[in-house]
């Protein structure tokens, strides 16, 4: 008699099938498009949950680049004064002093250009 193991293969079915939910058509009722589809979805899901990260560093670098000019400096000019100054401050929470906290970003301009007039 042919063992099929048949528990475990409807087990793999059903889990595939109920990932599928909320997809439209074939491809959440068949096993076979359902398969296709998820495998789709999650090397997309990988490949963005590497873009998402390049494309918040870019919207950071816009927010303080911005942020820098109204200032009265540029943002590779900031910075390399940031870095001459040892101010170790992420971009991140750079972007976010630059839109919420403007008296706290003005300190850290002047930290910047005091550090790069020393520097050269």
């Amino acid at each position: 008699m042919r063992v099929t193991n048949a528990a475990a293969s409807r087990k793999r079915r059903k889990r595939m099938i109920e990932a599928a939910k909320g997809f439209r058509m074939r491809r959440s009722k068949l096993y076979r498009y359902a398969k296709d589809a998820i495998e789709h979805g999650r090397q997309y899901a990988y490949r963005d949950r590497k873009n998402k990260k390049r494309t918040f560093r870019a919207l950071w670098n816009l927010r303080i680049n911005a942020a820098a000019r109204d200032a009265g400096i540029t943002y590779s000019r900031f910075i390399e004064g940031l870095k001459a100054a040892k101010v170790e401050v992420n971009r991140k929470v750079l972007a976010d002093l630059a839109a919420t906290d403007s008296a706290a970003f003005g300190e850290l301009v002047s930290t910047a250009k005091s550090a790069l007039e020393a520097k050269g």
